[in-house]
């Protein structure tokens, strides 16, 4: 029976985000799951729960209760709960806001190969916060968090290249970013582009707003 427990709750945990991805009514099954999972002590969804409760996803929002989980997440090594720890730091919801905690969890999770991790540091060094401004720094780390898939990391990545006159390194970049983005952040990439003279720029601006109507 223990060696059969680890697919269990893989199962347990598919079968949460599935509601999770259906939303509606089945939000709330979605909790009983990752409850369910996390009975075994399984970080992964402790840090669900934490989300669940970050987000009012079939419960009600309520980030203090968001923060106990993905620190008992957090204390198990899980990258995602240590993420969204720092997350909840740099807004300060359900925790104080601390730029020095959050840049800690963002390092822990970055340790522990969170590529999105990576891209939080890197504005972090950017803008000077928690720690000394130090523009190579946010620049390797941006280039590091692009070359791992996530699409923020990508934008800044370009974003620094477009500062650097390097425009047509930059435009590749930003079409990977279009591919891996969300709709927020297609809107987010939409307006900071949106008044550039290039026109390679424009365009992408254009894609990423048509993006972010469908």
């Amino acid at each position: 029976m223990a060696d059969r427990l680890p697919d269990i709750v893989d199962a347990q945990l598919a079968l949460g985000q599935l509601c999770l991805d259906r939303g509606g009514a089945e939000l709330a099954q979605a909790v009983e799951w990752f409850r369910i999972a996390a009975r075994s002590g399984d970080a992964r969804a402790i840090n669900m729960l934490g989300r669940c409760h970050e987000r009012g996803w079939g419960v009600a929002a309520d980030p203090e209760m968001a923060a106990a989980y993905y620190l008992k997440a957090a204390d198990r090594g899980d990258a995602w709960a240590l993420f969204n720890l720092g997350d909840l730091h740099c807004r300060g919801e359900g925790v104080p806001a601390d730029d020095e905690a959050a840049y800690r969890s963002y390092a822990a999770a970055a340790c522990r190969g969170h590529v999105k991790a990576l891209n939080m540091l890197g504005l972090f060094h950017e803008c000077g916060r928690a720690v000394p401004a130090d523009a190579a720094a946010a620049r390797s780390l941006f280039k590091a968090a692009a070359e791992g898939g996530d699409c923020w990391g990508q934008f800044n990545h370009a974003r620094m290249l477009v500062l650097d006159g390097a425009i047509d390194r930059a435009l590749p970049w930003f079409r990977q970013a279009l591919r891996n983005g969300f709709p927020d952040f297609f809107r987010s990439m939409a307006e900071a582009l949106a008044d550039h003279p290039h026109p390679g720029l424009q365009g992408l601006a254009r894609q990423a707003s048509d993006l972010a109507g469908r």
